[in-house]
């Protein structure tokens, strides 16, 4: 585009077309202006929650865990939820009073933000001195308090603060192939006798905790998580 000038020429300068560029676009937001889950943030009036029952054979009644979460930063690149209290409801009272305390004490953890997988990890470590037990699907369970924290961890991988362990699809054939063979030579075994969703004579992974481990050709091998003491 050709310009005429009238005027008398009084100075001038080079100007650059990356500088053209830059100037064009938006700065980018900084890191410093994105909200980060703190204990000062106010409770808005509206969460998103999610609940998850549970039915432990050390309870009368199934009990009923609602976790809601926040969205920080909304409608921007760095959205995310945050966990920002959490509910346990049951028939039973039994429990009543240390529910309560639990779910106070959580919920203000979740409140000052940061890392949360100690959390899952101190929950998960609490063993009952009557000893544990086995839910559905074979999974062991060493209290009521660690099967708790097992659903706090199944919410944190769910909303993207935890990494979930999968297996790829080749080990899952290879699992898959080898429970097939193992059922066939034990055919003998009735329904009655198996207990979940693994063979009945198969003992607990000392991994997930979760009773699928078989024996074959000598290698002792977790048919849930994959694990093996032959590599």
């Amino acid at each position: 585009m050709t310009v005429k000038i009238s005027n008398k020429i009084v100075g001038y300068r080079v100007k650059k077309a990356d500088t053209d560029a830059a100037s064009a676009q938006p700065a980018a937001q900084p890191e410093s202006s994105l909200v980060k889950m703190n204990e000062y943030i106010e409770r808005p009036e509206f969460l998103v929650g999610t609940t998850y029952k549970i039915k432990p054979p050390v309870a009368e009644h199934a009990m009923y865990i609602t976790i809601n979460d926040i969205v920080l930063n909304e409608d921007t690149d760095h959205e995310s939820r945050q966990p920002y209290e959490v509910f346990i409801n049951s028939k039973s009272m039994e429990h009543f009073q240390w529910v309560i305390a639990l779910t106070r004490v959580i919920s203000a953890v979740f409140r000052k933000g940061g890392d949360l997988t100690f959390l899952v990890e101190e929950l998960r470590s609490v063993y009952d001195p009557n000893g544990g037990y086995f839910k559905k699907g074979g999974v062991f369970m060493p209290s009521l308090v660690a099967e708790i924290g097992a659903v706090i961890e199944k919410h944190l991988k769910a909303v993207g603060l935890m990494e979930s362990e999968e297996m790829s699809e080749t080990t899952k054939r290879i699992l898959a192939e080898k429970r097939a063979e193992f059922e066939a030579n034990n055919a003998k075994a009735t329904n009655d006798d198996k207990a979940g969703d693994f063979p009945p004579n198969a003992t607990m992974c000392g991994k997930c905790s979760t009773k699928a481990v078989i024996v074959m050709d000598g290698c002792a091998t977790c048919l849930s998580c994959g694990d093996s003491k032959c590599g």
